[in-house]
């Protein structure tokens, strides 16, 4: 496996610490909003992050989440042909570039969301829940209703124009569950809150570019058991999420690696019976003392999680490439 971390454009201490745990493999997310510049169908502004990394001591891996608006993609509005031109050169310039993972999301009009953020865990630590009776979801945004099939059909009609293009430049695209996974919110239809939603998506195509970024706590949350999909999909996962919460669906909050609600280590024993050699990246950590809010981007949870996995890792004498 590849010892990954979702790092930041800008270097700053998170790189130099994740280096210190031995990751060896970045991923990243240059969004206009985060890096001043062009989004990554630039190809200098994705050349520059690569230099960036490699200078460094990392590989960058792949690029995750929204590197642009995909508002037009996803709700099908004027101007969506122009979005999915740019989002074809982005995938071209991954491969001219040799970046080889594209982890993104389809959650039309609202993406990642908790109800808060202050949630005490073990400790002291603070950490983020979601609770479906916390607000109101019968409000509708801006977007007004948009059916879930209606958004199967917008992501069809991306699949089919992107999916091309990637298997070409040899990128390979893994979809990220819907988070939360439910399968309403706010009036926007979801299709990836449900293991059958990926099954039915992989129908679409048998390209190995057609793939899926397993995050672990949205199957466990959605009632799966994951190791048992992580064999399911076995030549289909091409990202791995290592996160568990305490809950469901509906109800839930992120825990601590090792105070949540699943074996973690069954999980990482799946990944190996499928030889998975992918990425595999901690995610959603408790903020420890010393931190913000718990947003689950803070880094001393991460390094907890980072250790935690590589004993896992080296338990099940599992290695990593680095």
């Amino acid at each position: 496996m590849k010892l990954s971390m979702f790092l930041p454009f800008e270097p700053d201490r998170k790189w130099k610490l994740a280096r210190q745990c031995g990751v060896t493999h970045a991923v990243v997310k240059l969004a206009p909003e985060l890096t001043d510049r062009n989004p990554p169908w630039d190809i200098d502004v994705l050349a520059e992050s690569q230099r960036r990394f490699r200078e460094a001591g990392f590989v960058l891996h792949g690029l995750e989440g929204d590197q642009m608006d995909m508002s037009r993609i996803e709700l099908a509005l004027d101007g969506r042909d122009e979005d999915l031109e740019r989002y074809t050169e982005m995938l071209r310039n991954m491969g001219e570039l040799g970046i080889p993972l594209l982890c993104y999301n389809f959650m039309a009009g609202i993406g990642w969301f908790r109800t808060q953020q202050t949630v005490p865990e073990r400790g002291g630590a603070v950490t983020n829940c979601f609770c479906l009776d916390d607000f109101d979801n019968r409000e509708l945004t801006k977007d007004g209703e948009v059916s879930a099939e209606r958004v199967w059909k917008n992501y069809c009609y991306f699949i089919e124009r992107v999916l091309p293009v990637a298997e070409a430049a040899g990128v390979r695209m893994g979809i990220h569950p819907d988070d939360p996974p439910i399968p309403k919110f706010k009036g926007l239809g979801r299709i990836f809150c449900t293991a059958e939603g990926f099954r039915r998506a992989m129908r679409l195509s048998e390209s190995t570019s057609h793939g899926i970024t397993f995050c672990q706590a949205n199957f466990y949350a959605m009632g799966e058991d994951a190791p048992t999909l992580i064999r399911e999909w076995a030549d289909r996962i091409v990202f791995a999420h290592f996160r568990d919460i305490r809950g469901t669906a509906t109800s839930f909050t992120e825990s601590f690696h090792d105070n949540g609600d699943h074996d973690m280590t069954e999980a990482i024993r799946a990944y190996r019976e499928i030889g998975f050699d992918g990425p595999v990246r901690s995610d959603h950590a408790p903020s420890m003392e010393g931190e913000g809010s718990g947003s689950g981007y803070e880094m001393f949870g991460h390094i907890f999680a980072l250790g935690y996995l590589k004993g896992i890792l080296d338990s099940l004498k599992i290695e990593t490439e680095g």
